[in-house]
């Protein structure tokens, strides 16, 4: 037999366009994301739309302390991770963040809170910065371990 390549073959481009995750949050979030791809000529938005097509797995958490560590010296800018945020014991103090993340874990949420930080959904987000001004998106280590 063989593959018809005539016919057009295997298909060696496939990316994902859409979750495949039930997730309704998630589902709302890429109808945003979509828009703001279409209608703005930000190379951000299609970054986190990107992401947020990604698997579970490639969508790996970021640690307070790896977080406070790549936002030093970009106080003033919010950092956006499309992943989860958690908790870090070894960090003793944690400074004044804004940040924007699919998910916080109740530990962290309560660090960057009581330390005078600032946590918002990727929808307020939206409404903040359509664009991606004064943003920072965060490769997260799963993918950075890949790119070799």
């Amino acid at each position: 037999m063989g593959i018809d390549l005539k016919a057009g073959g295997r298909n060696k481009k496939t990316t994902r366009t859409a979750p495949k995750s039930d997730n309704v949050y998630l589902k709302l979030l890429v109808k945003l994301y979509r828009f703001l791809v279409r209608r703005t000529d930000s190379q951000f938005n299609a970054v986190v739309l990107k992401r947020l097509f990604m698997s579970k797995t490639h969508r790996a958490p970021i640690s307070l302390s790896r977080l406070t560590r790549y936002m030093k010296g970009k106080e003033d800018k919010i950092a956006v991770i499309v992943g989860t945020v958690t908790d870090d014991v070894r960090l003793y103090e944690v400074p004044a963040l804004k940040v924007a993340a699919l998910r916080f874990t109740e530990t962290a949420r309560a660090r960057i809170l009581k330390n005078g930080g600032e946590i918002l959904t990727f929808d307020e987000l939206a409404l903040r910065a359509p664009t991606g001004t004064g943003c920072v998106s965060f490769i997260l280590p799963s993918l950075l371990m890949n790119v070799a």
